[in-house]
């Protein structure tokens, strides 16, 4: 008799489970940026969520929590409610990055989230301003020797990707530059055009129009092969730092212990998403290759990232308290 209430009990919970996740979503779903609008992780977010409105006919609202290299976005999602309604577009930065960089995180990138799918990969890109007198990762790197400590790079914060590969051109080109760090791609930017800072290792969507334009000179892109975007530029490795890659990723995340019903809905529809051409060609032409995988492998994917950044960072040595 136990038994038949234990099963009863487990069945009816079950049904509960999935008539919850039949009924998700029945409310606006909030998703959390932690860079300011602008920035590629806000580019790749909003196309996400225009997306996920079509199919699910609620709004996703995009709520900008920058700070901390994204440590701050970051920890309000570790710390929603696990219902499906609080999401993050993480990045390489928050999920592989910062536990190494940082010395202590108000959060653990791995336990307090449940990976949804990763959305794009992304190159960065090496821009300077156009006043800066030089063509070439070469006469960069002549140029930053000649003049030590004296020339900057912006990032979107202390631990993120675009700061991570200024960090790692310095380790392996033997040159000192002057690190800004802002809380965004899109600040940083503003500054760089406006001559403020030198260059920047920036994500190629945010900076690609501004390449386009004239109003950034781009000298290399840092993944290992060209990016299709952009054919013409070579990668940094290719322009004399042999082994020199640092890309950047983004994906959906939820907080830890959200039903593996609603996970798997989200997942599906992103992925869906993914694969609609119109949302392919405008990513691609923005330079990001969107992804679209399973919950699984987007775990596997930031277990081995971590573990490739924590090389990175330590062989950089660079640090934040």
């Amino acid at each position: 008799m136990r038994l038949v209430r234990t099963l009863c009990a487990v069945l009816l919970c079950l049904a509960a489970t999935l008539a919850f996740a039949q009924a998700y979503p029945n409310k606006p779903v909030r998703l959390v940026v932690p860079f300011p609008p602008g920035g590629t992780t806000d580019i790749l977010a909003r196309s996400v969520a225009q997306k996920l409105y079509e199919a699910w006919g609620q709004q996703v609202l995009i709520d900008n929590r920058p700070g901390a290299g994204g440590n701050i976005g970051t920890e309000i999602v570790a710390k929603a409610v696990p219902d499906g309604y609080t999401l993050l577009m993480g990045t390489v930065g928050t999920h592989a990055i910062n536990a190494s960089l940082y010395s202590r995180l108000p959060f653990d990138p791995v336990k307090d989230f449940a990976p949804v799918t990763l959305v794009a990969s992304v190159p960065n890109v090496l821009v300077v301003h156009p006043s800066l007198p030089a063509k070439s990762v070469k006469e960069l790197i002549a140029l930053i020797k000649a003049k030590p400590g004296e020339l900057t790079f912006a990032s979107s914060g202390n631990g993120t990707s675009i700061h991570l590969a200024g960090e790692l051109f310095k380790s392996m080109t033997g040159t000192t530059m002057l690190h800004i760090p802002y809380k965004g791609s899109a600040p940083a930017l503003t500054d760089l055009l406006g001559g403020q800072t030198n260059m920047m290792f920036d994500n190629l969507p945010s900076s690609i129009q501004h390449i386009k334009s004239g109003k950034l000179r781009a000298l290399a892109v840092t993944s290992s092969h060209r990016s299709s975007a952009l054919p013409d530029v070579p990668t940094v490795a290719e322009s004399g730092v042999p082994g020199f890659e640092a890309s950047s990723w983004f994906g959906v995340l939820a907080p830890a212990g959200t039903p593996r019903e609603i996970v798997n809905k989200i997942n599906a529809d992103i992925v869906k998403a993914l694969s609609a051409p119109e949302i392919r060609e405008r990513l691609s032409g923005q330079g990001a290759e969107p992804v679209g995988n399973t919950p699984e492998q987007f775990a596997a994917y930031i277990k081995a990232e971590s573990a490739k950044w924590a090389k990175v960072v330590k062989e950089s040595g660079a640090k934040v308290d």
